[in-house]
């Protein structure tokens, strides 16, 4: 199963995201592309793939993407070979922007889409001024395009508001698990359940 976690800059998907992941233990990340700068806390290969925007574009046009966009001037994307590898193992995660998981939606409808809310504007503005990761251009951009994405928060099938990251992880974690035991998720592991009932009286 294919988990899309979108919403603005600053509001904790990521970090959200990593708790989740070691709470649940089984649950893989696929690393995106991207043409920006790393920050000083990202290592490349763990956070992103860090890549010259050559590169970037010589792999769109070879489609190896399953999305990609422009998001704050830079240019990010989910590598088809990094999902269909990380797939084979069980389930996977993105952390990508509303633009992609609009593109994953339309290209993997079975997809389940998570949208990460901020519970107001203005924690928004103090988590990204916090971080220090962004000079204050940067910040008014990733501002300005948050009050769009927000709009987009009925696209997604479920919402999780980040007010307090503990309960937020925890709405997380029960919104994965409970997607997994969706009638046609469990399908194939019930077979040999099913096949059971087939062979005459219990």
């Amino acid at each position: 199963m294919l988990f899309v976690v979108s919403g603005p800059s600053g509001c904790g998907k990521s970090t959200l995201i990593k708790k989740v992941r070691r709470s649940l233990g089984d649950l893989g990340f696929s690393v995106s592309h991207t043409t920006r700068p790393p920050r000083p806390s990202e290592k490349d290969g763990v956070d992103y793939h860090f890549v010259p925007e050559k590169t970037f574009e010589r792999m769109v046009r070879e489609e190896r993407f399953v999305e990609h966009a422009r998001v704050h001037g830079h240019l990010y994307g989910t590598s088809r070979a990094e999902v269909e590898r990380k797939g084979r193992r069980g389930d996977v995660v993105l952390d990508i922007d509303v633009q992609g998981a609009r593109q994953v939606r339309s290209r993997l409808p079975g997809a389940v889409l998570i949208f990460v809310m901020p519970p107001v504007a203005g924690e928004l503005r103090r988590r990204l001024e916090r971080r220090q990761e962004d000079n204050p251009e940067a910040v008014e951009r990733r501002l300005r395009n948050a009050r769009a994405e927000i709009r987009a928060y009925d696209e997604f099938d479920f919402v999780v508001v980040n007010d307090d990251l503990a309960r937020a992880a925890a709405d997380l974690k029960a919104v994965i698990v409970a997607s997994r035991h969706k009638a046609d998720a469990m399908a194939e592991g019930l077979k040999p359940v099913l096949r059971s009932f087939k062979k005459g009286r219990p």
